[in-house]
């Protein structure tokens, strides 16, 4: 049993959507309530790129509230979703770096 060696499963990237409230020193314009966080994080499932995100957007002072997935590169191909080089290449740089990469950042407001 000691000898046995567990497959490592491999990286994959994932698109998250991040609700954030505020916090100091979040970095939010002052007057918005709010914000959302388009993401792309690496990890071997989406449950550890959710742990992952949360985790370094609370170092970043924000204040996560509620994280929606919405899959792999493939997974979103096979919805029909439109993926830009751009997106694209924001992917594979999480991929490359085994990182969580902010993609686009939306404040709200009331």
């Amino acid at each position: 049993m000691a000898n046995e060696k567990k497959t490592k499963r491999p990286q994959q990237v994932y698109t998250l959507l991040v609700q954030v409230g505020r916090s100091k020193g979040d970095g939010l314009p002052k007057k918005a309530t709010g914000g959302a966080l388009m993401v792309y994080a690496s990890g071997v499932d989406e449950a550890e790129a959710v742990r992952e995100t949360v985790a370094i957007l609370k170092q970043a002072e924000l204040a996560p509230l509620d994280v929606t997935g919405y899959g792999t590169l493939e997974e979103r191909q096979a919805e029909g979703h439109d993926i830009s080089d751009e997106e694209r290449a924001l992917m594979q740089r999480a991929l490359d770096e085994n990182s969580v990469i902010v993609a686009q950042m939306t404040p709200f407001y009331d």
